[in-house]
């Protein structure tokens, strides 16, 4: 049974606490902390990333370059990981208009790119998304009733939209399979938070899209969205008492908690579903700032993106320490997207959407593998 304690923070009560050797409490504003796990950044390497002792970097794709026989697209974003086989696959949206989708490359046992492929196309501005239970990737439309479409990494079947899940300015999920539901992160400066309730666990079909209503304690009621697919009123607007949000980006669940970032005000949330209660784990502008896509691992740690800062992706420990894991030089104009570990949790994939130019076309983009000790 999965303990929580609760620590005043602003007008939130914080409820998103794991037990045991995970989290052990959240705060508003975490001190920043530089003596992490993996120790301090040394200098960039031959690919510009600056990493810690004992991990090393390698350039997987680059837009509009060939991987695996395909040419890689534009301005990567979101990612997950997928077991297959003895290998596995990385999946990448491609955050562009009209023509994004996304594309999955697989990998052998040794790490060596033995295919790639594309799982989704014609889409608009695929942006984050999700992994499900059952090994299928959820992509994103961040567009004025951009839609979600679930897609298949392994190549075999098409990707088919999901309108249950509304139609809004999507940006990403996250599965609970506790509870049986998706959440759902909607970038606007006043968007919501959302979950979707599948008639049946693993079909996306059909269900119920509700809206998270908090009170000013925390504490957290869910509402029916009326009608997610209407054409006059945004899902937002439907609900009176829906708590707003400033531009919700990424989206990570574990053990009974569900974690989300906001870029208005670069806070990262914790939703306590066992207790209902939401809070605020990250409020400060330093050493993290940008917050975007965020991913986790079984230890508890949490890694989150910046988009721009200083090109980080930083760590946030259940003992509540902040540190950068990582940085890309000379990518200023650039975000780093799609953080996601390979199975084993030995590798961890990630993308400069918009590399060193930082075109917004993102015709520059590089995607990134880092290897080493991480803990599990």
């Amino acid at each position: 049974m999965l303990r929580r304690t609760f620590v005043r923070t602003g007008c939130l009560t914080a409820g998103a606490v794991l037990a045991g050797s995970l989290w052990q409490g959240v705060a508003g504003a975490v001190a920043p902390s530089f003596e992490g796990p993996y120790g301090p950044l040394g200098e960039p390497d031959a690919n510009g990333v600056a990493l810690p002792e004992g991990f090393t970097s390698r350039i997987v794709a680059r837009t509009g370059r060939r991987i695996g026989g395909l040419l890689w697209h534009p301005a990567p974003d979101g990612g997950a990981c997928f077991p297959d086989g003895d290998g596995w696959i990385y999946v990448s949206n491609s955050e562009i208009p009209l023509l994004g989708g996304a594309s999955a490359i697989r990998f052998g046992p040794d790490g060596a790119v033995v295919g790639a492929y594309r799982i989704l196309s014609g889409t608009n501005l695929n942006c984050a998304g999700g992994r499900t239970p059952w090994n299928s990737w959820l992509s994103c439309e961040e567009v004025f009733r951009g839609r979600v479409f679930e897609c298949d990494p392994y190549g075999s079947r098409a990707a088919m939209p999901r309108l249950a899940m509304g139609r809004f300015k999507h940006e990403a999920a996250a599965c609970d399979p506790e509870r049986r539901v998706v959440y759902l992160t909607e970038d606007e400066p006043d968007g919501c938070f959302y979950r979707f309730r599948p008639v049946y666990w693993g079909d996306l079909t059909s269900g119920t899209l509700e809206v998270l209503c908090a009170s000013d304690s925390g504490t957290v009621t869910w509402r029916r969205v009326p009608d997610p697919g209407a054409l006059l009123k945004a899902t937002r607007d439907q609900v009176a008492g829906a708590t707003r949000f400033s531009g919700g980006e990424g989206c990570h669940y574990a053990d009974g908690v569900c974690f989300f970032t906001t870029k208005g005000d670069n806070r990262v949330w914790a939703y306590d579903t066992e207790n209902e209660h939401l809070g605020v784990v990250y409020d400060a502008d330093a050493p993290l700032n940008g917050v975007d896509n965020i991913t986790g691992t079984p230890s508890g740690d949490l890694y989150v993106a910046e988009d721009g800062g200083d090109m980080e992706i930083n760590l946030i420990t259940p003992e509540r320490v902040v540190t950068p894991v990582l940085r890309i030089a000379g990518h200023a104009r650039s975000e780093i997207t799609g953080p996601a570990f390979s199975p084993d949790g030995d590798r961890l994939y990630f993308s400069s959407q918009r590399g060193a130019r930082g075109d917004a076309a993102g015709t520059d983009g590089v995607t990134y593998e880092v290897t080493g000790p991480f803990r599990r």
